[in-house]
């Protein structure tokens, strides 16, 4: 569950940063506003006061909805098991369960699964004489047609459209879709909530949620419900994303760490209440609508939730934002001084003039330089892990054995561990040991489901869970640490890029979930070899913990680099004291004769 980018305020948006956790499970992420004018304002209103408190959790609930519809897929296309529909099955009251006698004749062998098979059945005139004969026939014709078991759903999308066999694809590109929804949300959503507000957009984002919610529902075949889904998707970025803004802006820079990750444990509250809803609706369409009708609870929002302060003084509405400081300030029983006020207003006018003189960087120039390179193409492969195997692991529980629900509940929950494990170590160990640890030990875990017996179902699902615990952690670090490798200038851009790259592992995810069905382990190791990998190319990247932050093009290229200074002592220089010299010899070169610059161009 991510948090676009774009979700910056336009206000000096060059120099937000990343601060939250996860996701999503995606986005994206997490991003806001760093120290300004603005944060001064914060501390004279008490921090995280009693009025920002109440505010922020009204603005987190929202991500317990958002959670429904991004997990509803697991259910909603849920595969019981199924056989064909023999030619003798006639009517309605057909059951999926036939004698082991019946089975030998009427299916053949499946020489990948060691089963029946599921697509096809024997061609033979099913009469009396040729069940007591014993010998099976021998052609073969696939089905058109299909028994399903319904002791644990009584109906799915699948049922419903019988997207099996070679109609599977279905399944994995509706989920599929609905993450190309998610992205196109956060570009559209975060443009529109920087140009209109953050409030409006909202709730336009909440009401379409719920009308398109209750008609995917409704829909009477797979276009519709898949166009429906696609907009359910886009809004979660309209209502979860621009409700996390709002309240990431409303925090202070010391609690923004502790409120961003605290919101990602909403949404897993809301992944482990989705298979609460499962477990007492097994009707799909009742469920969707279930799911979805929480939503206009928070439709009552519109008379607590203000608009943001940073997005009024942003857009030239300095009464408006003063106006709502003020409020704060009498519910928080404190002052902020006029002077302060006065400061803010003129901070933001000299950062606009600045923002209009300043030349707007493109993703080509950190394609121009050889280590920024490198370091941009690792995060984004980091970036697309992450995503692809947090959204895999968490559609693909139906696929693990032993009970769905109880995997999913257990999927979910791990994240509450996985998020506080990130608020004890991250800013302790160091964000590269995190993440390549994270990523390694995730990869090693579901690697190795593939020694495991299929008659240990259990420790598959233990594997799996502790995969899923620790990709979440990395998937938290990754925004961290990513916002930290890019320099200033082109931050926002390329954060945008490691997004898309988030969103396209997404997309792709319940495809390899999809090969599942012709070997159960397959999505385990696939999602396990992206992880290893991802960890062990991740050792390649420089450590930002306590790090100097690079600003210009420059500091990103030689960041992470080590260099030797010929002609003085050769001695190795860390890319930190790189920086200054850098930095020392560029403004010594402004104040010296062009010619001599050229003759000792080249020295650092």
């Amino acid at each position: 569950m991510l948090v676009p980018f774009s979700k910056c305020s336009s206000w000096r948006k060059e120099e937000c940063v990343c601060t939250g956790a996860s996701r999503g499970h995606s986005e994206i992420d997490k991003i806001i506003p760093a120290k300004m004018g603005y944060d001064e304002v914060l501390e004279h209103l008490g921090g995280f006061g009693r009025y920002q408190k109440k505010i922020y959790v009204l603005l987190c609930l929202p991500a317990i909805s958002c959670a429904f519809h991004k997990l509803a897929g697991v259910f909603l296309l849920a595969t019981p098991d199924y056989r064909c529909r023999l030619p003798f099955e006639i009517g309605n009251n057909v059951t999926y369960e036939l004698p082991p006698d019946v089975l030998a004749m009427a299916y053949p062998m499946d020489s990948l699964s060691k089963k029946y098979s599921t697509c096809s059945y024997l061609d033979a005139n099913y009469t009396e004489t040729y069940f007591n004969g014993g010998t099976p026939a021998k052609e073969v014709v696939n089905c058109d047609r299909w028994i399903y078991d319904r002791s644990r759903y009584e109906s799915s999308t699948v049922t419903d459209w019988d997207m099996v066999c070679d109609r599977n694809w279905l399944r994995a590109s509706a989920d599929s879709l609905f993450m190309v929804g998610v992205m196109l949300g956060s570009i559209i959503f975060g443009y529109l909530s920087d140009k209109y507000g953050r409030k409006p957009i909202f709730f336009a984002s909440l009401v379409t949620q719920v009308i398109f919610g209750v008609l995917a529902g409704l829909a009477p075949e797979f276009f519709t419900y898949t166009i429906a889904r696609i907009l359910v998707g886009a809004t979660t970025s309209g209502v979860f994303l621009v409700a996390y803004v709002i309240a990431m802006e409303m925090v202070g820079p010391k609690d923004r760490l502790y409120a961003g990750v605290v919101c990602m444990m909403f949404f897993s509250v809301g992944y482990m209440l989705t298979a609460a809803f499962a477990y007492f609706i097994h009707d799909w369409r009742s469920l969707q609508i279930a799911l979805t009708l929480p939503g206009i609870l928070f439709l009552s929002y519109w008379w607590f939730i203000p608009e943001s302060s940073r997005w009024l003084i942003s857009n030239n509405r300095p009464t408006e934002a003063i106006t709502l400081i003020q409020k704060v300030a009498k519910s928080n029983q404190v002052t902020v001084p006029s002077d302060v006020l006065d400061k803010l207003v003129e901070e933001d006018k000299a950062a606009l003039e600045s923002d209009k003189n300043e030349p707007k960087p493109s993703l080509l120039d950190v394609f121009k330089h050889p280590n920024l390179r490198r370091k941009a193409l690792l995060i984004f492969f980091d970036w697309f892990v992450n995503s692809g195997t947090y959204y895999g692991l968490s559609w693909n529980t139906n696929n693990l054995g032993g009970n769905p629900l109880l995997n999913f509940v257990i999927s979910g929950a791990v994240e509450i561990p996985a998020y506080s494990f990130l608020l004890l170590t991250l800013n302790r160990w160091g964000r590269r040991t995190i993440l390549c640890g994270c990523m390694i030990f995730a990869g090693t875990m579901l690697l190795s489901t593939m020694f495991v017996p299929s008659d240990m179902s259990w420790l598959i699902v233990v594997l799996a869970m502790l995969g899923k615990l620790a990709i979440t952690s990395s998937y938290g670090t990754v925004y961290v640490f990513s916002a930290e490798q890019f320099p200033t200038v082109i931050r926002n851009v390329a954060l945008g890029a490691a997004s898309t790259s988030a969103r396209v592992g997404g997309i792709l995810a319940p495809y390899f979930n999809l090969l599942g069905d012709y070997w159960q382990p397959l999505p385990l190791l696939i999602f396990g070899a992206m992880a290893f990998a991802g960890g062990l190319l991740s050792l390649l990247l420089p450590e930002t913990h306590n790090q100097k932050l690079p600003e210009t093009i420059a500091d990103g290229e030689n960041f992470g680099k080590v260099k030797t200074l010929p002609g003085e002592d050769g001695a190795e220089r860390a890319p930190e004291e790189m920086q200054v010299l850098n930095a020392t010899v560029e403004a010594v070169n402004e104040k010296r004769p062009a010619e001599e610059t050229d003759a000792e161009d080249g020295k650092f």
